[in-house]
């Protein structure tokens, strides 16, 4: 199904709802209040359909003491549909209005003349097209309409129709501003929004946006027919288990968990309108996004004052966190005098305040708000080097889900290393430079060396890097240690290593149970420590410690299984030997019988009563 998303915008009393009525047949003035009143103070909702396309209408307020709740169905719109009155022409909101549409950053529109059976149609389609053209609205010629007489009504139905929009990407990631809540007997809780990004299904696990509230999509309806699954641009009205409709408030929005992190402060690219009064930095605004309106302060960052008309990067801090995703639409209006002031675009959330007056800062961010969405990450990742980033806050970054922004990485010449991405050229390099760099270490690092000596590198992209270059062998880790494979080097210290564990073996092989201490052993060879290992874990030695004395004993495996046979038939009689008993049958001090006694012990072929030795399994006698 092909959705658009068209926003009913213009003064109060133009005769935006009586249009929409006539369109649809739906009477999008639903409350007692606005029948009473006779005016819009709610959004309203209808729809029209035509083979596979639908477009959704939401009828905006037009009186000034509602603008926010016209932004709030503003912001995820596709398109508008003006509507001026024929008689009145422009009025103060329908200026606001389109401020607010060009800021949102729409490019499209349809515009309407209004009770064009009234007053001669031609002067409010005149200033109409010129107030749409000069916001950067592009639009088909005014079409003059009667919701009475049913003027233009086929016409206006068959420009609406034809206007193209741009596609939603599907990034998998989710996002629904809740603009109302309530209960409904027999289902409990629902929510209605327009579902901007993502999709929601049946069954899913979402949490409550700021407060990351679990709960779980019982039911879902797009204009009143249940459906599986809702899709990005669509009406949706959500059924909610876990939580009761007085506990929700305009403002909040359904997300998937842990995906949209609460965040002080955005960094932003704002333009103010033209009428706006110069804006400086410090100033206390009112940040709208969603169906959000919260406290925030203005923090330029390449000036100290902001134009009327003009654009510049900024930051706004929010003394409440928020949760918004990148790539949204944001307006500013000022708390007194009321009015819309500025508007713009989410470029990164976060927790960091960036430096004023700063060319690196105010680089990215222009970046940021014009490259495009591969090309922004390729960017960070090349800057970022081996330090690579975390796919979270990249996908954060981009607007996507993680799984969808790990899919994507390839085509990027990028991967995904653990919970790090990491451009293709970096870690290439990174794999050219590790060996060279340990044939030049006289002391062969270790991994935490290695990272300190190649900082800034990520701790899961330095661990791919060595397994990728192990695999290959080109490097080998001995001791703790890593080496450069080289491969003439490698054959004549194995063929010394060898010799030296020959004779090494040869030596304990000859002490029997009074064995050279390890130190001597060692003395005057450096790789002596690396070779008595590989004996130890060949089994040809065995290595015992003395905790009393704290020293450790080496013995040749052929002494020990002399010693087991000589001891076993003594041990398996009762009631066993004592440590300077064991030692006088084997002709070895208690320098040397401790430690061996406790190998015994720790083997299982000895248990320790009292004082005494016993044999465990009397079989072995």
């Amino acid at each position: 199904m092909n959705r658009r998303l068209f926003g009913v915008i213009g003064h109060v009393d133009h005769g935006k709802t009586a249009l929409v009525r006539a369109l649809t047949g739906t009477d999008t003035d639903r409350l007692a209040e606005e029948k009473r009143r006779g005016i819009s103070i709610a959004l309203g909702f209808a729809h029209l359909r035509d083979g596979d396309t639908e477009i959704d209408l939401v009828d905006m307020p037009g009186h000034e003491r509602f603008v926010r709740t016209m932004i709030a169905g503003a912001t995820g719109l596709d398109a508008v549909l003006l509507v001026v009155d024929a008689a009145e022409g422009i009025r103060p909101q329908t200026v606001e209005h389109i401020d607010v549409a060009a800021l949102l950053g729409l490019r499209r529109a349809v515009v309407a003349i209004s009770k064009a059976d009234r007053a001669d149609p031609a002067p409010a389609a005149r200033a109409a097209a010129a107030l749409a053209a000069a916001a950067g609205l592009a639009a088909p010629p005014p079409i003059p309409t009667s919701a009475v007489t049913g003027l233009g009504l086929e016409a206006l139905r068959a420009a609406l129709f034809a206007t193209e929009t741009d596609p939603r990407p599907e990034d998998g990631l989710p996002w629904l501003p809740i603009d109302r809540a309530f209960a409904v007997a027999g289902f409990g809780t629902v929510v209605t929004g327009t579902l901007r990004r993502g999709t929601l299904s049946v069954g899913d696990e979402v949490v409550l946006l700021p407060d990351a509230t679990p709960v779980r999509v019982r039911g879902l309806q797009v204009h009143g027919a249940a459906v599986a699954e809702a899709q990005p641009g669509s009406r949706v009205a959500v059924n909610l288990r876990g939580i009761e409709a007085a506990a929700l408030t305009r403002g909040q929005a359904l997300a998937r968990p842990a995906t949209l992190p609460p965040a002080s402060w955005l960094s932003v690219q704002l333009r103010s309108v033209r009428g706006a009064p110069p804006l400086r930095t410090g100033l206390p605004v009112r940040l709208l996004f969603g169906s959000a309106e919260v406290e925030a302060r203005l923090r330029l960052l390449d000036r100290d004052e902001l134009a009327p008309g003009s654009a510049a990067p900024a930051q706004l801090r929010c003394p409440d966190p928020v949760c918004v995703p990148t790539g949204e639409a944001c307006i500013l209006r000022l708390p007194a005098p009321i009015g819309t002031v500025a508007g713009g675009r989410v470029l990164e959330t976060g927790d960091r305040r960036l430096r004023r007056h700063d060319a690196a800062v105010i680089a990215r961010l222009a970046r940021l708000a014009t490259g495009e969405r591969s090309a922004i990450l390729a960017a960070e990742l090349a800057e970022a080097g081996t330090a690579g980033r975390p796919v979270a806050a990249l996908a954060r970054l981009a607007g996507m889900a993680p799984d969808r922004l790990a899919a994507a990485l390839p085509a990027m010449t990028a991967q995904a290393v653990g919970d790090h991405a990491v451009a293709g050229e970096s870690f290439a390099a990174l794999l050219e430079r590790l060996p060279a760099l340990l044939a030049a270490r006289r002391v062969p690092p270790t991994t935490e060396g290695l990272a300190t000596l190649l900082r800034p590198v990520a701790a899961p992209v330095l661990q791919a890097a060595l397994r990728r270059l192990t695999a290959a062998g080109r490097i080998r880790l001995e001791g703790g240690a890593w080496h450069a494979v080289r491969p003439d080097q490698d054959r004549a210290r194995r063929s010394r290593e060898g010799a030296l564990a020959a004779e090494i073996a040869e030596m304990l092989r000859r002490g029997g149970l009074s064995p050279p201490a390890p130190e001597e052993i060692a003395a005057a060879r450096p790789e002596a420590r690396r070779v008595i290992e590989a004996l130890r874990q060949a089994g040809i030695i065995v290595a015992t410690y003395d905790r009393v004395q704290k020293r450790h004993i080496l013995f040749h495996r052929d002494a020990v299984a002399a010693a087991r046979r000589t001891l076993a038939p003594l041990l398996a009689t009762p009631p066993g030997l004592l440590v300077k008993e064991a030692g006088a049958v084997l002709g070895i001090s208690r320098k040397y019988s401790v430690p061996l006694l406790e190998y015994f012990d720790a083997v299982q072929f000895t248990r320790r009563s009292g004082d005494r030795r016993q044999l465990m399994r009397p079989e072995d006698a």
